[in-house]
């Protein structure tokens, strides 16, 4: 078996942003701001490709030069937001929800409903480092960050990759 060539030796994390499929102003511009950080460090942003909070992160990355990659609940690409570089169609509806979690390193929760909300809970079943951007305080085992700069430094340290 022929060995794979290495193109870096740069470790890229897939960093997990989870949240509300709509958002206010506000909260898309701190999304946004997340995603800009993630990308600006060389992660690749995951998440579930839609709208809200997951397309504000998306355009952050996408527009600071980072890779996108959106698990969707249905079974087509087509829905994927406009900023998600690797749609990736589940067909599991909610089930995709594990798959975002499974796919990260780590992941950032901000503000969302019930789909964010198994999301985070996944991640603790699981003992995926969860970071907080003003998001469900359910755990102590979460550490929560006012600022999005802040929260991606943190994730990056957590990984070794500071």
């Amino acid at each position: 078996m022929k060995e794979r060539k290495k193109t870096s030796d740069k470790v890229q994390p897939y960093i997990g942003v989870i949240g509300a499929g709509k958002c206010s102003q506000k909260m898309c511009a701190e999304a946004e701001a997340l995603g800009k950080e993630i990308a600006k460090r060389g992660g690749i942003l995951v998440c579930g490709g839609l709208g809200g909070v997951m397309q504000a992160a998306a355009k952050g990355a996408w527009e600071n030069g980072g890779t996108t990659i959106g698990l969707l609940p249905g079974p087509t690409r087509k829905d994927a937001n406009p900023y998600i570089h690797y749609a990736i169609p589940t067909g599991l509806g909610e089930g995709r929800n594990l798959m975002v979690v499974r796919c990260s390193d780590l992941v950032i929760a901000m503000p969302g409903k019930f789909g964010t909300l198994s999301e985070m809970a996944f991640c603790l079943k699981l003992g995926k480092p969860l970071l907080s951007l003003s998001a469900w305080n359910i755990s102590d085992k979460i550490e929560k960050f006012d600022k999005p700069k802040e929260a991606v430094k943190r994730a990056f340290e957590i990984l070794g990759l500071s």
